[in-house]
């Protein structure tokens, strides 16, 4: 595990000039976000997608840094997992163990990958913390991609497949949902594979922004059903001209706007238990523009929170 100190555009002392790089670099007791990067493309790597993810977590923290926050908004790092070649399974396991001390300790664990087999690693430290002792858990997946392949290896194909295999043998429901399905994106094998998992969905035409109404009661009416919630972001569901550094371009997407809506609204929830922000690849990013917005989902989700009283 790795930790980088962090930097940014500096106005003046005091709580007027704030900026993430102070909030991160500050000592709080209060329980807050807490950011944890899992450096991986190994994932995607053996799933055909196009390298690099594993660059993602300190881009995504270096577009950060000089956003302005305000002073109540607690923020620490957690730092690093990194995957060394092909040890996806090794990774996934240290970063689960991450994500449990981070929840046993208080904190609500905002990880930032790497390629989609994040999630994978995500699950677990929930599963590890307890949290999920006699709760439903439901798992809200912002993508173009159900990640539901079977395959003999993990890969970042195959994480919510797995997370379902997992559930069963705990003996929950998989209850998970995908907003910004691509019809194209994904085979016949993979929606039949959705609709026995009983899986809910959203495919990327009926979530543009005249659409904004009905995804935001999609996700209501799933949050409703569960008692706790994971929420993980794909970046590719977003239009590849507002992500294009990822690791498979989106051939329409979600619009920026209605992701932005979507993570206020779940944000606001103190159902929301753990998030991830994966696939950002900067090796193809432009003018940083996927670091950029991936930074802004990351803002949105610490900021929309309701602010714990007496801070």
């Amino acid at each position: 595990m790795s930790t980088t100190p962090w930097t940014g555009r500096d106005d003046g002392n005091g709580p007027e000039h704030r900026r993430w790089h102070h909030a991160v670099n500050e000592f709080s007791s209060v329980p807050g976000v807490s950011l944890i990067g899992f450096a991986s493309d190994a994932g995607v790597r053996r799933n055909g997608g196009r390298p690099g993810a594993q660059a993602g977590p300190e881009a995504i923290r270096k577009a950060l840094a000089s956003f302005a926050i305000q002073p109540e908004f607690v923020i620490s790092d957690a730092g690093d997992v990194s995957v060394e070649g092909d040890a996806l399974e090794a990774g996934q396991e240290n970063l689960g163990e991450l994500v449990a001390k981070q929840l046993n300790d208080g904190h609500l664990p905002l990880v930032l990958g790497g390629g989609h087999e994040t999630a994978y690693g995500s699950y677990l430290g929930l599963a590890r913390s307890g949290l999920l002792d006699g709760r439903r858990l439901g798992i809200l997946n912002l993508d173009a991609h159900f990640d539901l392949r079977t395959a003999d290896r993990a890969s970042s194909g195959t994480p919510f497949r797995q997370i379902a295999a997992r559930e069963a043998e705990r003996g929950a429901e998989f209850a998970y949902a995908v907003v910004g399905i691509s019809e194209p994106g994904n085979t016949a094998a993979l929606f039949a594979t959705a609709a026995e998992l009983n899986v809910r969905h959203l495919l990327d035409l009926d979530c543009q922004e005249r659409h904004l109404e009905r995804v935001l009661d999609f996700v209501r009416a799933f949050v409703a059903d569960v008692d706790a919630l994971y929420l993980s972001i794909d970046l590719d569901v977003l239009p590849a001209a507002q992500a294009p550094g990822v690791s498979a371009p989106s051939t329409l997407g979600v619009p920026a706007a209605v992701v932005l809506e979507v993570c206020r609204l779940v944000a606001r929830d103190p159902k929301l238990a753990l998030a991830d922000i994966t696939e950002l690849n900067p090796v193809y990013d432009v003018d940083t523009r996927t670091a950029r917005i991936a930074a802004r989902l990351a803002h949105t989700l610490v900021t929309s929170r309701p602010v714990p009283e007496g801070h």
